[in-house]
């Protein structure tokens, strides 16, 4: 019995890495920096050098990059960072910002 095989070309798949992004904190006059530095080592797992460097930077400059990560661990990051801010009685502000 001969079988008979069909191959139909399809259009190639555009298959592109998933895209990353940065998590930005910004300044704000409530925010104690002991309490950024300490987030930056809780929920983004930074040294207490680059938690202090980070730190200073959103200080002097407004704002900073937490970490870079896909979309959902970004998000995930953003939602903890903001329970913990909010449940500390702070109004820390993120926010994403693609690559």
């Amino acid at each position: 019995m001969d079988t008979e095989v069909e191959i139909k070309n399809t259009d190639k798949l555009d298959i592109s890495k998933p895209k990353k992004y940065n998590v930005i904190l910004y300044n704000d006059d409530s925010t104690p920096m002991e309490f950024v530095i300490e987030l930056l080592r809780d929920v983004f797992g930074h040294t207490d050098e680059t938690a202090n460097e980070i730190t200073l930077k959103i200080h002097n400059d407004g704002k900073g990059v937490a970490g870079v990560y896909y979309y959902e661990i970004a998000e995930q990051k953003v939602a903890e960072s903001i329970s913990v801010s909010r449940g500390a009685g702070y109004p820390l502000a993120l926010d994403l910002e693609e690559l």
